[in-house]
């Protein structure tokens, strides 16, 4: 009975064990279905939907991966209010990043007559202290203002060699913007005159630095034309342009556009100008051409808005008569047309020129001809004087009272224009006149155009046959790299460029000189040379070595001084290899303690210098 009593009570307690256990296990997914629940919720909330929740038990895994460590976290102390922080386990993955990308260093230089402005991204070994002063050396102690950002990154492959061509660019430009990046630099400057515009370009051609693009727009003030003249043949030559004014380029492109029509093979060379008579030049000289085109032969000049077209002497009078008549009537307001048909004369005879002026190329001027009267010889003459100063005058012409009418100013009118030239002739005809010869101005055909049209009237004919001949061209009179050199000689003759003992520094009697031999510089253009800096034999010849280099240097950086470009220069030292006197005589060591300049031909290449043995010498140079 007593077992039977003891067994039951063992079966009920094992029963209520067993219910109880099922009971907890029941209760803790309860708790485990809750707690992810809360949780997935505030992440949700948190718009933190990567990240995964798993309740085993009292412990709350998070899984997922974070897009950053920052949101990682964010999630982690999201959990943290829901639950107690101690039972976050964190099995979070960080995505992983692409590595940072350097971004891109630019910087924008701005010149102005205020100073320099630098602004821009540049890398973080940039030395924007020592920038700042070279740009302030380049152009002469002006201030800059640094407005530079610098980023944590080394500087990428062509990048000094972009700073070094702003410097030298910003030097030779007062007023520009020049844009620059490791791959592009974009140069926009203003210059005084289309002189100086040839000169800066040119300058600039010769600092191009290898391997960056560069985009080079310089500009020059647009010169005033006063009269604003076109002028527009067609014969047996075919159609051309003695000279083109415009002012805008869609007039430019209005005339072109006539002048195709009319025959003309090439595009125009229009000059932009200020001064214009009228807002309607462009359409008024396009109409003029067209109709000239029409004729057939003959030539157009127009002189602010005056309009003068004359006709081959064989055009038909009813074609004359209609163009002539339509373009009158389609002229823009303020332009008066003077149109002639010239008769042919059935008993015109060849005789001798009326006037005749020939200027050599050593500036002697001789004229001979007619003039009416004594006090017209005197008056051209005397004009003559004045338009060519410093040469020899010979007046031969002879006095005949039966001259046309203008006769005196219109043979003064032919001799301002041949002044134009370097040398030529003018002949004056009734009906003519006829000016030849050479110049080395680009622009002298359509200043003579101007001279001519404004001083002869309407209705007066003239005919140009003028070459352009780069050899007189003053701006591109260059010296030779020979008279260059010897210039530098003559210099350097005159006055040694000496150095402080044992240093590298210019002694300041010196300075003079490299004044004077960068003058030379300047004007010889783009000249391969090289600086060679030599010793006396005493002291240790591999010291000799190091300061004739360091000597030959510190010319190269004097000159960058002072605004010379020396990219085509280099800088040698030959120490004591190359005496030119005795080494063991004061006089010849003074001698041989020098500085050379030597021409480097195209192709040649640059010598090493002499190698001999090192000797253990006092250092006294």
């Amino acid at each position: 009975m007593k077992r039977s009593a003891a067994l039951l009570a063992l079966i009920a307690l094992l029963v209520g064990a067993g219910l109880s256990y099922v009971g907890a296990i029941l209760s803790v997914d309860v708790i485990e279905d809750s707690t992810e629940k809360n949780v997935r919720g505030a992440l949700d909330e948190a718009l933190l939907d990567w990240a995964e929740v798993q309740a085993d038990g009292l412990r709350v895994i998070l899984s997922g991966t974070a897009p950053s460590e920052a949101l990682r976290f964010k999630a982690i102390t999201t959990a943290g209010t829901v639950v107690d922080s101690a039972r976050i386990e964190d099995t979070l993955d960080i995505a992983v990043t692409e590595p940072l990308v350097a971004p891109r260093f630019s910087v924008e230089i701005l010149r102005n007559d205020g100073g320099v402005s630098l602004i821009g991204l540049v890398p973080k070994d940039t030395e924007r202290r020592q920038l700042a002063a070279r740009f302030s050396v380049a152009t002469g102690g002006a201030p800059v203002a640094d407005l530079l950002e610098s980023s944590d990154f080394d500087s990428p492959p062509g990048w000094a060699q972009a700073l070094d061509f702003a410097v030298e660019a910003t030097a030779l430009l007062p007023r520009s913007k020049i844009s620059v990046a490791v791959d592009q630099i974009d140069v926009t400057a203003v210059t005084n005159s289309v002189e100086e515009k040839t000169r800066v370009e040119r300058e600039m051609l010769g600092l191009l630095p290898t391997g960056i693009s560069v985009a080079l727009n310089v500009s020059a003030p647009r010169p005033v034309i006063t009269p604003f003249t076109l002028r527009f043949l067609i014969d047996e030559a075919g159609a051309r342009f003695d000279a083109c004014a415009a002012d805008d380029p869609a007039a430019v492109e209005q005339i072109t556009r006539a002048a195709r029509d009319a025959g003309l093979a090439d595009p125009p060379e229009c000059v932009l100008g200020l001064g214009v008579p009228s807002p309607s030049w462009g359409e008024a000289a396009a109409q003029s051409i067209r109709a000239l085109g029409r004729i057939g032969s003959g030539e157009l000049t127009l002189s602010d808005v005056d309009i003068s077209l004359i006709a081959d002497e064989k055009t038909d009078q009813a074609v004359f008569d209609r163009v002539v008549g339509e373009l009158e009537n389609s002229l823009p307001d303020l332009f008066s047309l003077h149109a002639v048909l010239p008769e042919i004369d059935a008993h015109e005879t060849e005789g001798p020129p009326e006037f005749l002026a020939i200027l050599s190329p050593e500036g002697q001027l001789q004229m001979r001809g007619r003039l009416p009267d004594i006090l017209s010889r005197d008056a051209v003459e005397g004009f003559a004087r004045a338009h060519f100063a410093g040469g020899q005058i010979y007046m031969a012409a002879r006095i005949e009272e039966h001259v046309p009418t203008g006769w005196p100013v219109r043979a003064m009118v032919a001799l301002e224009a041949l002044a134009e030239l370097n040398n030529g002739s003018v002949v004056v005809e009734p009906e003519i006149l006829t000016l030849k010869g050479r110049s080395g101005n680009p622009d002298a055909r359509a200043n003579i155009t101007r001279i001519l049209s404004d001083g002869l009237g309407e209705g007066q004919r003239f005919a140009l046959e003028i070459a352009y001949d780069a050899a007189l061209d003053p701006a591109l009179l260059i010296p030779t790299p020979e008279e260059c050199l010897s210039d530098i000689q003559a210099a350097m003759a005159a006055n040694k460029i000496t150095f402080e003992p044992s240093s590298a520094t210019i002694s300041e009697a010196a300075q003079v000189t490299i004044d004077t031999i960068g003058e030379i510089l300047k004007a010889c253009g783009d000249l391969r040379l090289e600086i060679q800096g030599h010793t006396d034999s005493q002291g240790r010849e591999s010291m000799n070595l190091t300061l004739s280099q360091s000597r030959a240097e510190a010319v190269i950086e004097e000159l960058m001084n002072r605004r010379i470009l020396v990219s085509n220069i280099s800088a040698v030292g030959y120490g004591e290899t190359r005496p030119i006197a005795d080494n063991g005589t004061e006089e010849g060591r003074e001698a041989n303690r020098r500085i050379e300049f030597r021409l480097i031909q195209p192709g040649a290449p640059t010598p090493a210098p002499d190698s001999t043995e090192e000797g253990e010498k006092d250092e006294q140079n």
